[in-house]
């Protein structure tokens, strides 16, 4: 056995001659075990949050997106989008237009996202599992076109699950001079009807901004025939994502892009990791507040054990194995205060997946869950592990060293 590490374990659990050491040192241990535990269930958290707002998005947004890099659109017979589309593991593909529109309903008006899909579109995503209303899944019946509107955009515009009066929809034409004697003649102006539902994907972006509709709708409107915004793809059961995406993006090239549902998402999951990076960094920091106190158990320990010492020297010990001794100490209580830390916050977040004991409100129904969503990554409590470790270790190397040599002396 590894001699400066034994005698550190036996100082470790021994009776010191002097009781606060003990005290001091169960502090250590404690004020470690705490902060590792708040690393443990805050970072938990974070994820929770993350793989809740992720299963909101797949309901609406599509296994893999494919976008042109310059501009907002491209051909939809472009050869590239059509070897991707035939592809052995393309499921569904589906091409999309999509650009900004004004729209009107009795007098109210507001900026809308209209978003032109093919028929297959409920094929492609969970659509029909997030609406609402009396009505059926249709974008268009003959000549008639449907719109089918988020949930908190029909709020806007005075609207209701079904709106017997037609929506009025303006988008800028893409050609000619606007006449400033007749601005009206610098738009495009139609109009769509309801199929008496709409969407709620409980995601502000969509259910405020979001209009569903049908591809012909949209190409005429902006002006887009045989243009495409994205073709949007699902895989078969059983495809390997990773490498079909892969694949996609060799064919695509520099030309296009190709996105999983969290690219598509980028802006609010890099939002998302940022926070949870500052919450790693602040509790890091308390950490080594934390390990000041191990750095006092220690002072007073090499203090009480000064006849030791010199026992130590007598019987042959270096003094490096008499240094590694003390640092041995402060490593031991770094790591049994990181193990009831993560011990202790991993039961936390068992507690709260399981009976959900705090909740986000006192309200029923107020928010889109009743309690804090916890998920727990073996990834992250590795890093909170070896972050303890380091932490600990950094912490006392140069006390440990500046008492040893003045003790040694």
């Amino acid at each position: 056995m590894n001699f400066p590490f034994y005698i550190a374990r036996r100082y470790l659990f021994s009776k010191k001659s002097t009781n606060a050491i003990n005290v001091i040192s169960g502090i250590s241990v404690l004020g470690v075990a705490v902060a590792t535990m708040a690393l443990v269930v805050t970072l938990s958290v974070f994820n929770g949050f993350s793989d809740l707002v992720a299963s909101f998005f797949t309901a609406f947004d599509p296994q893999l997106k494919v976008v042109p890099v310059e501009g907002k659109t491209a051909p939809a017979d472009d050869p590239i989008l059509t070897e991707i589309k035939t592809m052995p593991e393309v499921f569904v593909a589906t091409e999309c237009v999509e650009d900004q529109a004004m729209a009107v309903y009795n007098g109210r008006q507001a900026m809308i996202h209209l978003k032109g899909v093919e028929d297959n579109f409920d094929s492609l995503t969970h659509i029909r599992s997030i609406l609402q209303g009396d009505g059926t899944y249709e974008l268009h019946a003959a000549d008639l076109h449907y719109g089918i509107p988020g949930r908190h955009l029909i709020d806007a515009l005075g609207m209701g699950y079904y709106y017997p009066l037609p929506l009025k929809i303006y988008a800028p034409r893409r050609e000619g001079q606007l006449d400033m004697s007749d601005p009206s003649e610098g738009f495009v102006e139609d109009e769509l009807y309801s199929p008496g539902v709409v969407f709620e994907v409980q995601q502000s972006k969509y259910d405020r901004n979001y209009v569903l509709t049908s591809i012909g709708f949209a190409r005429r409107l902006f002006d887009q025939q045989g243009m495409i915004s994205s073709l949007e793809l699902r895989l078969k059961q059983g495809s390997d994502f990773e490498a079909v995406k892969e694949r996609m993006q060799q064919v695509a090239g520099d030309k296009y892009r190709v996105m999983d549902r969290y690219e598509q998402q980028d802006d609010t999951f890099r939002i998302m990791k940022i926070e949870k990076l500052i919450a790693y960094i602040f509790l890091t920091f308390i950490l080594m507040v934390a390990c000041f106190n191990i750095i006092g158990s220690l002072s007073m320990l090499i203090i009480d054990k000064k006849d030791d010492v010199v026992t130590l020297r007598n019987l042959g010990a270096s003094d490096r194995q008499i240094t590694q001794i003390f640092l041995f100490e402060g490593r031991l209580i770094s790591a049994f205060g990181a193990i009831i830390g993560i011990a202790v916050g991993l039961l936390l977040c068992w507690i709260q997946q399981t009976y959900g004991v705090i909740s986000l409100g006192s309200s029923e129904g107020s928010f889109v869950i009743n309690a804090y969503p916890v998920s727990v990554h073996p990834w992250d409590v590795i890093i909170i592990f070896f972050t303890v470790l380091a932490v600990g270790f950094l912490s006392v190397w140069y006390p440990v060293h500046y008492f040893s040599r003045r003790l040694l002396s």
